[in-house]
């Protein structure tokens, strides 16, 4: 039988799965997809194809600054982002 990967945290934007209210995202089956959060993929495409690395970086820093996290905190939290499964390879 395939071997699953389970991802702790959505591969495109790093969030932890268990933190999202919705489970996660959907593949184009509707099944759950096991490695983005329902904010960066759903019915098997992401929510901002065109979104650059350095965007999503910009973008979750931001989202953590609202949610009272110091900046280096944030910093620290999305410095992982290009590491993500989604951005690999991905010309920088």
């Amino acid at each position: 039988f395939p071997m699953t990967t389970t991802y702790k945290n959505c591969q495109s934007c790093g969030m932890p799965l268990k933190r999202d209210e919705k489970g996660g995202g959907t593949n184009a089956d509707g099944s759950k997809s096991p490695m983005y959060c329902s904010k960066c993929y759903a019915n098997g495409t992401f929510m901002h194809p065109k979104m650059t690395v350095d965007e999503m970086q910009a973008l979750v820093k931001g989202k953590l600054k609202e949610f009272g996290f110091p900046g280096f905190i944030a910093g620290m939290f999305t410095k992982g982002i290009p590491k993500l499964e989604r951005w690999r390879g991905e010309a920088r």
